[in-house]
């Protein structure tokens, strides 16, 4: 019993893996000097040309992988950028991602993504993960004005994008708010809808404080009364988000909808499926937002598309100017949304029967 015991544990004796190899193995397999090898797999130096091809053919022969958390400690900061967004799940951040990315790697810095979930509490614990990090710096779509001063008291540059929510002053990436929403509403108005439903979401933020104002500069533009009881406040990710949505449908009869996100938007489409109302025979809906969704349905949903992905290639720009010129200025990059007319939006329903 103890021989095949013995046999047994001796059958199943794993021997150590070797070390992983630094960069000194490297250099010795060059047959050159460590900085040297530093300089060539960086890319920051000059390497004579056989030099550089002598040492990235050794570190691929011995699987070399540079030490990051080494390198994080010597220079006291990384070539990783955080960023925090709300909703990795909403396809306008996903976009706003992708930009930022494009940016950082023509740069030679990565990128590591977080979502706080519109919450607060997850956007601090995110923040102090990045500081951790030594992170380069952080993007942001922030939730409060915490993050942008817990980052600047740790001298870490920061960028707000969609959104400005910081105490002092900081360099942020923004759409026009006020002017998509205005050309949405003002279309519907055009078109001789009176009663104007928004879908809002119920936050403090700057971009849906922007659409709401849109929303009431265009009935003012217009000569039209904004009736308060059309517009609806809801929090991001409410459960009775639809329900709320019917209940607005039946008591205030709008003859249109303007959704201020892409989120509002399809509960609302989903409502209007339900009740097999027509769009736009029978009600007309804008979208603030275009995802790919949108264009699909029949018929199509006309939207205010913001320029997403050039939103997070600016907001990229920005934090890598900042790393460069610390003490430069704050600067606020506001770019323009434009209005998408598609299939959705029509004359009101009596309007279009004294037509026919």
């Amino acid at each position: 019993m103890g021989g095949v015991a013995g046999r047994t544990a001796r059958a199943i004796e794993v021997k150590p893996l070797p070390r992983p190899a630094t960069l000194a193995d490297v250099a010795r397999e060059a047959g050159t000097s460590a900085s040297t090898a530093s300089r060539a797999l960086s890319g920051r130096g000059y390497v004579s040309p056989g030099a550089r091809a002598r040492l990235i053919a050794a570190a691929e022969r011995l699987a070399y992988v540079p030490n990051a958390s080494a390198r994080t400690l010597k220079q006291r900061t990384s070539r990783v950028v955080g960023v925090v967004v709300s909703d990795l799940g909403n396809l306008f951040y996903a976009g706003l991602a992708a930009g930022i990315e494009q940016t950082l790697r023509e740069a030679r810095y990565q990128m590591i993504v977080l979502s706080d979930n519109s919450d607060t509490a997850q956007e601090i614990a995110g923040i102090r993960t990045f500081l951790a990090m030594r992170s380069a710096g952080v993007i942001i779509t922030p939730v409060g004005p915490e993050p942008a001063r817990l980052l600047s008291r740790h001298g870490v540059p920061v960028v707000e994008v969609d959104r400005q929510l910081a105490d002092a002053p900081c360099d942020a990436v923004l759409v026009d708010n006020e002017r998509g929403a205005g050309d949405a509403v003002g279309h519907l108005l055009a078109l001789g809808h009176r009663r104007v439903a928004l879908l809002v979401a119920e936050t403090n933020w700057t971009s849906d404080a922007g659409r709401l104002l849109g929303y009431r500069t265009a009935h003012a533009e217009a000569g039209v009364a904004v009736d308060e009881r059309l517009i609806l406040p809801i929090r991001f990710h409410a459960p009775d988000a639809e329900p709320r949505i019917a209940r607005l449908l039946d008591e205030e009869e709008p003859t249109a909808i303007f959704a201020a996100n892409n989120e509002l938007a399809e509960h609302a489409w989903r409502v209007l499926q339900r009740r097999g109302l027509e769009l736009p025979r029978d009600l007309s809906l804008v979208a603030f937002d275009d995802v790919p969704w949108m264009s699909l349905v029949d018929p199509a949903i006309t939207v205010v598309a913001q320029p997403v992905v050039e939103m997070g290639r600016r907001a990229a720009a920005l934090l890598l100017r900042r790393t460069d010129s610390p003490i430069s200025p704050p600067r606020v990059e506001c770019l323009q949304p434009t209005l998408v007319v598609r299939g959705s939006t029509g004359a009101p329903p009596s309007r279009t029967a004294e037509s026919a």
